[in-house]
């Protein structure tokens, strides 16, 4: 039995969780939990064993100095609570870690077990996975669950998903087999520019947490620091012709796909989000929830080097190439920056670079199992 002693009874709680690897491309998922837990200045009530759950050679502690005394930080998965004020003021418990080395169904089990204790009623896991969409668009975040009746109500996606998963497909179905109601949130990281950060995917997903639990979320500076990062990638791209030829493909493909649905259900949603987010809310500047789209106009000045983006990846492969539509290598999509054979089993770096999509599915493999 887990006892949690400081921590008050909690308002209609929603547990919110994040792990750092292979199911966070851009590094998008674990900033948005780290995001909330700053702004709602979150408080750590606990954290699991890591000598249970970590191969320390793969992931290694560090050392830092605290006034002149060494002390040592172990790679673990903590536990916060933040209170969220307003009208109907509700809790979130705030999870945030790196995903395990092993045990993963213990780990999953003992993450459940804080959440029956706290009285939590949904699981939101976030995560970010790569994909063929081009930086100049609005980032997809696509809501899925394994529970029929939950996709119904909260008009999310059915997960038909099958393949090599991560924790946050392990975890959602740990959900599902407890009963407890859990969706997990994908934004789509263009994989040309893949490296962390990406202040509009970690956006993007915080305005979809928004609209699933009906909240609303101060977001500071990250639409700031979003637009100054897609600035940064503009300029970069632009310097190269091929990758510029490339995101034009994209963005071609992105409208084509996307052209049905420019009307009715797409502008109704958008026009009930800027209703929600007229009025900032106490404490909040105005204009301080606008959206990934980037329709605000100043800019942060992208000189100091903070939000500007690395160098975007020259596509390996002209179009033409065959696969599946929407898949690398489909039709006039350029292949991956790695060959799609590189997964998660070939260490832990692939894990940033597979072109699957990771959501829910059993892996059946022993190398995640005690």
């Amino acid at each position: 039995m887990i006892e949690l002693e400081g921590v008050p009874e909690l308002i209609d709680p929603v547990m919110v969780a994040a792990f750092e690897g292979w199911n966070d491309a851009g590094d998008a998922a674990s900033t948005a939990v780290a995001h909330l837990d700053r702004e709602w200045k979150g408080e750590v009530f606990a954290a699991l064993d890591a000598e249970d759950y970590y191969d320390f050679q793969v992931n290694r502690p560090t050392v830092w100095l605290d006034n002149g005394v060494r002390k040592i930080t172990w790679p673990t998965t903590r536990l916060s609570v933040v209170r969220v004020g307003g009208d109907k003021p509700r809790d979130l418990v705030l999870v945030r870690g790196i995903e395990p080395s092993m045990r993963w169904r213990s780990f999953c089990n003992e993450l459940l077990g804080f959440a029956h204790e706290l009285g939590v009623e949904m699981v939101v896991v976030l995560g970010a996975l790569l994909g063929d969409t081009p930086h100049t668009r609005p980032v997809p975040v696509s809501g899925v669950t394994s529970d029929p009746d939950l996709a119904r109500t909260m008009d999310l996606e059915e997960t038909r998903y099958e393949g090599p998963t991560g924790i946050v497909g392990i975890l959602q179905e740990a959900c599902t087999h407890a009963g407890v109601p859990a969706v997990s949130l994908w934004a789509a990281v263009p994989h040309y520019v893949s490296q962390p950060p990406n202040p509009k995917a970690t956006l993007a997903l915080l305005n979809r947490l928004e609209d699933l639990l009906g909240l609303r979320i101060p977001l500071g500076e990250l639409p700031e620091d979003a637009r100054a990062w897609q600035v940064g990638v503009d300029q970069l791209a632009a310097e190269d012709s091929e990758v510029a030829e490339y995101v034009q493909t994209l963005e071609e493909a992105r409208d084509t796909a996307e052209l049905p649905e420019a009307s009715g259900e797409a502008i109704a949603r958008e026009f009930e989000r800027y209703l929600r987010r007229r009025d900032p809310g106490p404490g909040q500047p105005p204009g301080g929830h606008a959206t990934e789209s980037g329709d605000a106009t100043y800019l942060r000045d992208t000189s100091s080097g903070r939000t500007r983006p690395p160098k975007p990846v020259r596509p390996e492969a002209g179009p033409g190439q065959p696969g599946g539509p929407g898949q690398p290598g489909g039709p006039g999509q350029p292949g991956p920056v790695r060959p799609p054979s590189e997964g998660p089993e070939d260490g832990a770096e692939d894990s940033r670079t597979d072109d699957s999509d990771p959501r829910t599915g059993d892996d059946g493999s022993d190398d995640s199992q005690d």
